[in-house]
This record gives C-alpha cells, structure tokens and sequence, in this order.
C-alpha cells in the first residue's frame, strides 16, 4: 500500500482543468506532499485535484470562481502545478518554473540582461505580460511597473502548495487584465511544524551557482481556532558570462555568419559625412565618409580596414540575483460566524545586469584642431574635409592653415581652427561594463473577515494595500555631453591641453589614441552615477455573499450556488529620475528616462451563479451550466478625469454523460483597461530593433554593404524627404548595433480593449483503467480595440511597399540630419514612429493535451504524464494597415520571444520504497526566421547560409532532458538531487542581429534554449 499511496500522491502535481469531482484530469506527475492533500482524499481516487477535495474546513481556493463550495467544480481548464513538481524541477523563481510550461512564452526573467529592467514577468500564450494578471490566493498584489504587471521575483516559492494557470477571458472574475488568463499561487495555510530546506546549484563549468534556503514556521492556537505561519527566505545567483561559453564569446552577424560586432568601437571611428557628398577624409568620390584611428593612434585606417567591437564577453546569460523575502498569515475563528485573517509579504530583491562599456556612439561633436592628442595625419584628414565638391574638390582648410592651427593656443588665436558636424564612436573599455544594479522593495498587506451569515451563505470583506519601488543604480556610462566638451581644447604653450569649458573640471581625453589612451582622470571626468525610480502603490476592497440559495433543479442533488460581490481599486504609479538619465545624457543608455506621474480608480459589481441541473440520470452522470456579470467604471487621475465603463461576463457549462467521460465549455467577455505607462507616458526617443534599412549601403562598420545600390529614382527621393542630407546618399550606414531610434509615447485617449474567448474540451479518466486519466482542451482568444503600436518591420513596411514622397507613413520616418541614418542624437533622429491606438487586433487559438498513468507493480511504482500545447495561430495586426503577422514557429524583430507550434513536457518517476528516480523531458518545436525563402522582404529577405556552414534560418527541434533522484532518509528528512540538462545540449547558433535584443543575446535565445549547459543542483529538506 505504500507504494500506491506514493503513486497517488504523484499524480496530483500538475492537473488541467476542473473537471469531475474527485476525477480530474492531470498533467505532471510527481509526489505530492502538500498539506491539503489527505490521505482519505487520495485513497478514494487515484487522481486528485486539489481544487476538488472535500471541504476539511479549511478555506477553499476555486481558481476562476468567486464561489466557495467544494462540493462544486467550475467548467474552466486550470493547470494544476503541485509544490512537489515545484520540488523535483529545483526551481528557485516562480519566473523559471512558468516559463516552461507549454503554453507560456519565455518573458523577462533571469535569462535576459539587455532589456532586463529588474523584474520577472510571466506570458500567458504569448498575448503579453500586460494582459494576465497574477494572484496570490485568488488575490491581485501591487504591480511592479507602470504597465500593471506583477514582478514573479516577489512570490514566496517556500509557501506555495500549488499554482493555478487558467487560460482564457478571466475578468468576469478578477476584473481587468486577465484577457489570456491568470497565475494564482495558492499558498499553504492551516501549517503546523518547521519546515527548512536549503538547495545549491552549479553548472558544469562550475559558475552560475544558485544558493537559497527557506525556514517556516507555523502553529496552530486557542484549541485550533486559530493559525500562525512565518516564512523568511534567501537566495543568491552568480552571474554566467557570454564570453564563457563558446557559442557566445564572439558576436556572430545573423545575415553574413562572419564574426562582427558594434561600430561603436576601439580605437575610435569618425564620420564626417559631407552634406554635398564628399569622402570627409581623403577628398574626391563620396564612397565613404568614416575612418578608424589605427591601432598604434598615429593615423587612420584604410577605407576597407575595420575592427568592430565584440560586445559579447560582457554580457550575461544569468542576471545576478539576491532576495530576501518575508511572509507572514494568522488567521482567528472567534465564532462560527466571524473569523478574522490577515497576510503580509515583504521582499526585498536586487538584479544586476551588465553589458558592454559606454561610449560615444555616433554623438555629433566639434574638435578643434589645436588638439595635442591629434597626430598629423589624422589632423589632415579633417583638414582635408571637402567644402564643396559640386564645384571641384576644395578642402576645408589648406594645409598652412591647418598647420598654423595646430599650434594655435585658443579660440581667441586668429590660427584657431575647429571642424564641426563630425560623428565620434568610441567605445570607453577604460570604463569597464554597464552595470544596472535594480533594488526592488515589495510589501503587500492584507486583512479581512469571513464567516457564515446564515445556513450555507457566507460573506468575505477585505482590504489590502500595497507598494513596490525599484531603484535603479547605474554606473559606468560616459556622459555624451562632456565627451563634447573633453574634444574642445586650448593648447598651452608646453604643448599640453585644457579644455575650453572646465567650469566642471574638464579633463581634456584622448580618442585619438588605441585602447587605453583614456586615462583615469578621463574615465572619472567623462563618468557619473545615475539613478532612477518607478514606485506603484495599489490599495483594494472587496466583499463577497457566496454560498447556495438552498434550492436544487428537480434532477439534481446540489443546490444552486452563487456569489455577488463588490470591489474597489485604486492604481498609482510614477517614474522619476536624476537630471542625466531625464536629460538622455548617458551614453548608450537607450534614450531618456521621463519624469510620469498617474492614476486610476475603478468600481466594480460582480455577479456569479453555478446551476447544477442533472445528475445521477441516464446519459446525465452530471449537467451543469453557470455564468458570471461585472461591470466596471473607471476614472482616470488626469485633467477632465476621463471615464469609461465596461461590462464583462462569461457562461460555461460541462456534461458528464457518463462517470469518468466530461466535455466542457465556455465563452467570456474579457477586457483590459489602458495601463499608466499607456496613458501617461510622454513623446520619448528611445530604441528598437533594426538591422537593416532600404536607404542604407553601408554596415555597422561603415563598409559598403556588397551588391547593395545606391538608392535612386522614388527611393533616393523619399530618402531625402524623411530628412537624408544629400550628400549621405549612398553613404548611409544601417542602425548602429542593429538598433535603430524611435519615437512614441502614452495616449490619454485610449479605451479599454476587448477580448472574446472561449473553450471546448473533454475529460477521460474510464473506471476500466484505473490510474489513467486524459484531458484535452481547444482555446480560442481574439482581442479587438488592442492597446498597441506598430512593429518596426511595419513601419519600414508601410513606407517602402508603397513608395511615394507624399505617403505619410514615409514622411513620419525622420532621419539623422547629419548622416542620414536611423541613429544619432535623439533631439534631431526621431527615427520610426511608434504611437499608441486602440486599432490592433490579436488572435490566438490552439489545443492542450493532457495525458497521466500511474500504477504499482509492487516492487515499485510508476507515474507517467504528458503535458502538451499545439499553438495554431498567433497573429498581431498594429492597425489596419499593418501587416497581420502571425508568429507561431518564427522569429524575427518583429516577433520577440519564440513561440514553437508544439512545445510538451512529458515526466516519467519510478518510486522504490524511499526513492524517487524521475525523469522530466521537455521538447520545442522547429521554428524559422520569418522571412525565410523569401524576397519580398524590403529590409532583410532571406539569410544567406555562410559558406553553407551555419544555417540561420531555421531551429531545428530541441529536446531537453532532466533527471531527478529524491530519497527520504527519515520521515523528516528528505535530499533531492537533480542533473539539469543531463546531455549538455548546446543551444542554437543564429547570430545576434536576427531577433530583438531582449531575447536575442549571445548569437541565441537564452530564454528558450539553455545557454548555460549541465547544471548540478542538491537540496536538503527537514520536516517536524
């Protein structure tokens, strides 16, 4: 009986849908522990459901209902992951455990550095993280940014029993926000005993070690009436640098397969493209308007000659982590009819991110030519600036003026010469990397009061408030105002500089130089620290009535249940930052950081009702329907205080014509109100992914691009009329890094988007084959009026399909006026238009499947489960004109991150007495770039194989494999130890300009292919 007990407990862990009650459907198997889990419960049926055990007194938590009766079982599937799956995987973050489940898109989390803001976030069927919500015990917590999402770094894994994923329209029930559906972790209450577990990680190559321990504690008092718990928590992660993997230590050009780079680079380059057309340096032709100082600094380059700079090595496939977390509940039965509860998580979290150095990237500056850094040749190079090729060439100083001006010592010097309108890219190495240190302080409180008020009707009231604030502390990153200022010199009579404005104590720098030439004092003159802030407060009230009306349908046992309820809430949030990252003074630093301010409140009615009409009757095991109303009215903290008002419901039903068949459905009426980031945000300039550009000809690097034309005819004219200067046709270089400007900004005009889902599925688990169970379940969600902004190969597209200098969508794209690229200054490159609207469209649709045995054999037990999702679609169109892009199995700029058409994890345990040996195989699909095969691409088109070695355009499908080995030494004690990625499989080489860069880092996809390789992890639990 042991065994088969174990084997039960195993089959509890990951469950889709609440189905049949006490005849689940489940998924991923594994030995279940959690204290709500009896033994009663699980001897009576091989399967369990923890949302569908029978009430032991305790407060029962239905994931996608207000009502709290036992007895019934909502029509809605809910993947069910236990805290034993939780246990088996090692997993540290909730972050980590959700973004490998089918179904979910890898979002923000510890795999991502370059756009990494300090935060987790979960993706629910890839639909966005602004559009689930997640809860704590059925409960929202204070998001941790101004678009309204919740940081996962803050859940307190230790005390979770289970996590509930509803998919699917859930604002009838949790309010706005919940269009994909919702994460509820269900936390243990009622606990009793010590509980410690300390756990290690290590990967093979013996970095990113991970160390966290978890102590609770919990009593119970005054005869059992009432329940106290603490948790405290640590946890440590070591960062793992890109330059310590092969497949990352040099960055790979997706479209050419050679090793490449930034053109911000070391030693430094210059561009001083004519307006007229002339080569800025040698005079003559306009074929290119750049040069790199050489390696010994004494000249520049040739035309052909270039080194890029390899930004990989400094950059990161594990973010460094550090966590203390605090959770507290009591709860109080003072009588049958009052018992009063109160929660409070605190967390305290810092994640750094690190990238490579700052510098000057493409800053427009003056250099004067007195400058003692600058040897001779490089000093004729900009004296030899054409003026006016049109009329012959004619350079801007002769050579004796602009021998008598390297010894002029000012501008008061009648010798004194500068040439402006040059572009400086240097990368500062002196500095050393980027680092972003975001603290993120967390508290959430909650108390109420429940009980019964008569009968079988109980209430609920509580209020909770919450804050989050993240501190971002930045350091090295040059200053691009002083990196002007440091090239303006007056020249003393000893032939050494100092700066024309050292008010501030100029020190005047070397760009002129190799690597190193950067002093000391020029890293701490040209450096300065930088801080920012978001900070989010979210406060709430709800009541609910639930219970039954004591009356039954003449063909059913159950009563007819209900909930009605109200509920407030009220949202602020700012942004604010120190006078450098407010003015985008900071090198490299992405544009400026705004100062926002905003707010909302919202009323609510809600309604729901589960009407269970037949049961025990022939072809009628059981017939339920139910149904649910909220109306929602909304008012923004801005002038006029605009308001909106919104209705959501939803109906669902499940028919069980015989015991263990069940087919179930339901259709929802989701919405989701406009963010604070989407209503307040102000017209900024800041990045997005770009590699290539219809008007461009030269790389990065300022090479001529090979088979490229000169743009001509319609095309050379809508390249001016976007702000080109003349003279830079022909010689406009692609966005820098493969990042290009753009412009957008909040909308206070914005409406909520709305959101029709539904489902239809089936449950099987026959009585003939005891210890199996089947589920599967199609989905279908489309949003209309989506919050939304165009993609950049939209906005390329909208202008270059349809070429005219009359098109708007041409004339909104602004160009660098200095040397027409897509890059430069933010004040003068606008760049592509982003705009936020109600006129984007979202659809998605496709199957979960689920399928579990579990069977002694006596000398020992086996549990196998198979949890799988097909995605069939998942299409965004911006506006009506923008292309209806659909990126399941693609990837490409325009996509983010990878959504495979099958993704499924399938476990396989084998218990023996006290030892569990557990084997977890995860699988992705094959995915493609998008435009592979072909030409109708207008920036990009298909990649070409380099010299038929690496083949960019497809991911071929991936296989992962973790093997698990838990034994329980005592009843008390219990070691878990587990080899992730047990083969070491490589992750994918597609280079590291095919994607965006948040999930496109280190020639691959760090958050859907394990960069890191073989990791070791070993876990100590003790039980009293």
């Amino acid at each position: 009986m042991k065994k088969l007990t174990r084997q039960r407990l195993l089959a509890s862990t990951l469950i889709i849908g609440s189905t049949v009650a006490a005849a689940p459907a489940f998924g991923q198997a594994a030995p279940q522990t959690t204290e709500t889990v009896t033994e009663q419960a699980t001897t009576a049926s091989p399967v369990t459901n923890p949302q569908d055990q029978p009430n032991t007194g305790d407060d029962i938590v239905i994931t996608g209902s207000l009502i709290r009766n036992p007895n019934l079982v909502a029509s809605n599937p809910v993947t069910v992951v236990g805290a034993d799956e939780i246990d088996l995987r090692q997993t540290n973050t909730a972050e980590q455990l959700l973004r490998e489940l089918p179904g979910v898109v890898p979002s923000i989390g510890s795999a991502v550095n370059n756009g990494n803001g300090g935060a987790s976030f979960v993706d629910l069927r890839g639909l966005g993280t602004n559009r689930n919500l997640v809860l704590v015990d059925g409960v929202r917590l204070v998001p941790a940014t101004l678009g309204g999402v919740f940081d996962l770094n803050n859940i307190p894994v230790a005390l979770v029993q289970r996590v509930d994923v509803l998919t699917g329209g859930a604002s009838t029930t949790y309010g706005a926000d919940a269009i994909s559906g919702v994460v509820n972790f269900i936390t243990r209450t009622d606990f009793a005993g010590i509980d410690l577990n300390l756990s290690n990680q290590i990967s093979e190559r013996g970095d990113g070690a991970i160390f966290r321990a978890d102590l609770t504690v919990g009593a119970n008092f005054a005869d059992g009436r009432g329940n106290a718990v603490l948790s405290v928590g640590y946890q440590q992660a070591d960062p793992v640098f890109q330059g310590d993997r092969e497949i990352s230590r040099s960055q790979v050009d997706s479209f050419s397969g050679a090793l490449g780079g930034s053109g911000t680079s070391t030693p430094t380059r210059f561009s001083g493209v004519n307006p007229l057309g002339a080569d800025s340096f040698t005079g003559g032709p306009a074929v290119q308007g750049t040069r790199q100082v050489n390696a010994a600094g004494t000249g520049f380059n040739s035309t052909a000659a270039f080194t890029p700079f390899n930004f990989n090595p400094d950059n990161i496939f594990q973010t460094p982590f550090e966590r203390y977390n605090v959770y507290a509940a009591a709860n109080y039965e003072i009588s049958e009819s009052v018992e009063v509860y109160n929660r409070a998580i605190f967390s305290k979290n810092s994640v750094s991110t690190i990238i490579a150095p700052s510098g000057a990237f493409g800053n427009e500056v003056s250099i004067s030519l007195n400058n003692p850094f600058l040897s001779a040749a490089q000093r004729n190079a900009f004296c030899a600036f054409d003026t006016n090729p049109g009329v012959g060439y004619t350079p801007r100083f002769s050579q004796a003026v602009c021998d008598a001006a390297a010894t002029a010592t000012g501008p008061g010097d009648p010798n004194y010469r500068q040439v402006n309108n040059v572009q400086i890219f240097r990368r500062a190495v002196e500095a050393g990397p980027r680092i972003s240190e975001y603290t993120t302080t967390f508290f959430d409180y909650r108390a109420g009061v429940r009980g019964n008020i008569v009968g079988n009707i109980g209430y609920d009231l509580f209020g909770s408030y919450g804050e989050s604030e993240n501190i971002q502390q930045i350091s090295g990153y040059t200053l691009n105002s002083r990196v002007a200022q440091s090239l303006l010199v007056n020249r003393a009579a000893d032939g050494t500089a100092t700066c024309q404005n050292d008010a501030n104590g100029c020190v005047p720098v070397n760009f002129f130089g190799p690597a190193g030439s950067i002093t000391a004092e020029g890293v701490d003159f040209l450096t300065a620290a930088s801080s920012s802030f978001v900070r989010t407060t979210l406060a709430q009230v709800r009541g609910t009535v639930s219970g039954d009306f004591g009356v039954t349908s003449p063909f059913a046992s159950e009563a007819i249940s209900f909930a009605v309820g109200g509920e407030y809430r009220k949202y602020t949030a700012q942004q604010g930052a120190d006078s450098l990252a407010e003015s985008g003074d900071l090198g490299g630093a992405g544009g400026a950081t705004p100062s926002i301010r905003g707010g909302y409140d919202v009323y609510e009615a809600i309604g729901e009702v589960i009407v269970p009409l037949v049961a025990d009757r022939p072809f009628f095991h059981s017939l339920q329907v139910e149904g649910g109303i909220r109306y929602s009215s909304y008012t923004v903290d801005a002038p006029g205080n605009p308001s909106y008002d919104t209705t959501t419901w939803k109906v669902a039903g499940a028919w069980e014509p015989a015991q263990g068949f069940k087919v179930r459905g339901n259709y929802s009426r989701a919405v989701r109100a406009p963010n604070i980031s989407e209503l307040f945000s102000p017209v900024n300039t800041t990045l997005t992914n770009l590699s290539d550009d219809p008007c461009a000809n030269l790389n990065d690097a300022g090479e001529l691009i090979p088979g490229r034309p000169i743009p001509t005819g319609v095309l050379r004219d809508v390249c001016l009329a976007q702000g080109a200067p003349v003279g830079s046709i022909g010689q406009i270089a692609v966005p820098t890094s493969g990042q290009a400007q753009t412009t957008g900004g909040g909308n206070i005009n914005l409406l909520p988007e709305t959101s029709n889902s539904w489902s239809v599925g089936g449950v099987f688990q026959p009585s003939f084959l005891r210890g199996f169970s089947a589920s599967v379940d199609y989905y279908h969600i489309e949003i209309d009026g989506a919050v939304s902004q165009p993609t950049p190969g939209d906005v390329i597209n909208a202008c270059f399909d349809a070429l005219s200098v009359t098109n708007p969508a041409c004339l909104a794209i602004r160009r660098n006026p200095q040397d027409g690229s897509l890059s430069g200054d933010p004040t003068t490159t606008l760049g592509l238009p982003i705009g936020l609207s109600n006129l984007g469209k979202i659809k998605t649709d496709g199957i979960d499947l689920v399928v579990n045995y579990t069977r002694d054999f006596g000398f020992a037990g086996l549990s196998l489960s198979f949890n799988g999702n097909w995605t069939n679609r998942n299409e965004f169109q911006a506006t009506p004109t923008s292309e209806n892009r659909d990126c399941v199995g693609i990837y490409s700029v325009n996509c983010g991150s990878i959504l495979p058409e099958f993704t499924w994890s399938q476990r396989t345990t084998l218990t023996f007495d006290d030892v569990d040996v557990s084997l977890l195989w995860r699988h992705l699909d094959r995915v493609n770039y998008e435009f592979r095969g072909t030409e109708d691409e207008a920036y990009s088109g298909p990649i070409t194989a380099p010299a038929g070695t690496y083949d960019f355009n497809t991911i071929k499908p991936y296989d992962y494999f973790d093997l698990t080995m838990r034994f329980n030494a005592t009843e008390n004690f219990t070691f878990t130890f587990t080899v992730q990625n047990l083969f070491d499989k490589e992750p994918p080489l597609v280079g590291n300009t095919i994607g965006s860069t948040t999930y496109n880092s280190g020639n691959t996809y760090p958050s859907s292919y394990d960069a890191i390789g073989r990791r070791f992890a070993a876990a100590a639990r003790v039980r009293f």
